[in-house]
């Protein structure tokens, strides 16, 4: 067993172009990619408040069951990615109702399509930092 510790990894062809090979070896993508660029998990009820994440730098509360997650650094632009997940039953994620660089709202409604908080909200980002 092999073990490399680092703090830091920089590609040869440009600094940001790290290519990484997929289990089967048939093909490579770019490490940075795949990952998160922002996450958090959250309490959006009573007041809103950010249990954990990165690159998360506030929470809005605009009202029942609508939130938007800042950004602390910007994404380059507004063509990226999220996956959204809270705990509440009967609910349905109303989906995003806006992205922007520095932000993405959120909406949750009950099975009745009232807007609602929930208690527990993640929220993940993918696509390219500014």
């Amino acid at each position: 067993m092999s073990e490399v510790k680092t703090n830091k990894l920089t590609g040869t062809t440009s600094a940001g172009d790290i290519d990484v090979t997929s289990e089967g070896g048939a093909v490579t993508f770019q490490l940075q990619q795949g990952l998160a660029k922002v996450w958090t998990n959250f309490d959006g009820s009573g007041t809103v408040s950010i249990r954990d994440g990165n690159n998360a730098a506030s929470l809005t509360d605009s009202g029942t069951g609508l939130y938007s997650v800042n950004y602390t650094n910007n994404m380059a632009n507004d063509d990226y990615a999220t996956n959204v997940s809270n705990i509440m039953q009967n609910s349905q994620i109303n989906g995003t109702s806006g992205y922007l660089t520095s932000s993405v709202a959120l909406r949750f409604r009950n099975s009745s399509f009232s807007n609602t908080d929930s208690a527990l909200v993640a929220v993940s980002v993918k696509g390219d930092l500014a």
